[in-house]
């Protein structure tokens, strides 16, 4: 069950409570988060909550059955939103579109690439400082360096950075630059940054694992919100299986369940899961009517000549094409 303490609770009433919940061998977490504090108590005896939730103290009181308790929509009905403040926020009521190179490559890329999302009205920009790749010898990233001109240019336009972090040793120097840390899919279940993550008060977006399943990646969520980090998101971007004739199998049933198992907002990357570029606006209208929350894909300046991920990317006229067409597959969603 998860407890929501009152924000002028006494250490008395948590004594109280914690008893309470001893009594029937519950054993009780507790996790304080940037909005509130719960206990979030795990046990197998039948127990009445109205008596816990009568307890000083106690704000709310929950029963949840699933194992990944947290972010749970059993708990949570309405779905939880993330304000990024600047009248800037992923939320249910309004389609976010992230989009920008693979990799952060240099100033000259990055200042066309502000231009392009602040005169199309996109209010985030991906990019990757710190790359994961498969060969040693691929391009690595340009570091925290590109970071701070990523940054520096975004936030002059008034555009969100959203960024992959690696190891747990990043954090603290990305942390001033960086409005979204991405976990991407080799990281999905990398414990100890997830851990992290949960201390950081930034929000983060939680990509699915290569070959996770849905559960997993609620089960990631759940450490980061029970480390103190309820600004997450969720991201399905594609799963590993023997088809072979594009990059990832997109996981469209992966939508409407997450939507419908937890509170917290989905993001579909279209361009992880099929990797060709033609067909990248397809699976990104697919995602939104199946209803996602957001969009994030990749664009380049010149994607033939772009240091990774090029077959992926579009360039910015079909950028441009994709931005009216997804606004336009959102508004047709809400009128069904």
């Amino acid at each position: 069950m998860i407890i929501q303490l009152k924000k002028n609770i006494s250490p008395e009433q948590i004594f109280v409570i914690r008893t309470e919940l001893d009594k029937h061998k519950y054993s009780a977490s507790d996790v304080n988060t940037q909005k509130n504090s719960y206990l979030v108590a795990i046990g197998k005896a039948e127990i009445d909550i109205r008596r816990i939730g009568s307890l000083p103290g106690v704000a709310d009181i929950h029963r949840v059955s699933d194992d990944y308790k947290l972010v749970s929509r059993k708990w949570k009905t309405e779905y939880s939103e993330i304000d990024f403040g600047d009248n800037v926020k992923i939320s249910a009521s309004a389609l976010s579109i992230m989009a920008g190179p693979c990799s952060i490559e240099g100033e000259e890329l990055i200042v066309k690439t502000v231009e392009h999302l602040k005169s199309n009205n996109i209010r985030f920009m991906r990019g990757g400082v710190f790359k994961p790749r498969s060969s040693p010898y691929a391009f690595r990233g340009v570091g925290i360096d590109g970071l701070k001109l990523f940054a520096k240019h975004c936030h002059a336009a008034g555009i969100k950075v959203v960024t992959e972090v690696m190891q747990t040793s990043q954090i603290d120097d990305m942390y001033q630059y960086v409005d979204m840390f991405q976990v991407g899919a080799r990281n999905s279940q990398n414990y100890n940054l997830l851990d992290a993550l949960g201390k950081v008060d930034k929000p983060i977006l939680l990509k699915r694992g290569l070959s996770g399943t849905v559960e997993e990646l609620l089960f990631s969520a759940e450490y980061i919100f029970s480390g103190g980090n309820e600004k997450i998101a969720l991201c399905e971007r594609g799963i590993r299986t023997y088809e072979k004739s594009y990059r990832n199998v997109l996981d469209i049933n992966a939508i409407p369940f997450l939507k419908d198992k937890s509170h917290l907002p989905v993001i579909l990357d279209p361009s992880h899961a099929v990797g060709i570029r033609k067909y990248v606006d397809s699976v990104a209208l697919a995602g939104v009517m199946a209803g996602a929350d957001g969009i994030i894909f990749e664009m380049h300046d010149q994607p033939e000549i772009a240091f990774s991920d090029g077959q992926q990317s579009l360039n910015f006229p079909e950028s441009k094409k994709l931005y009216a067409q997804l606004r336009a597959a959102f508004e047709l969603r809400k009128s069904f």
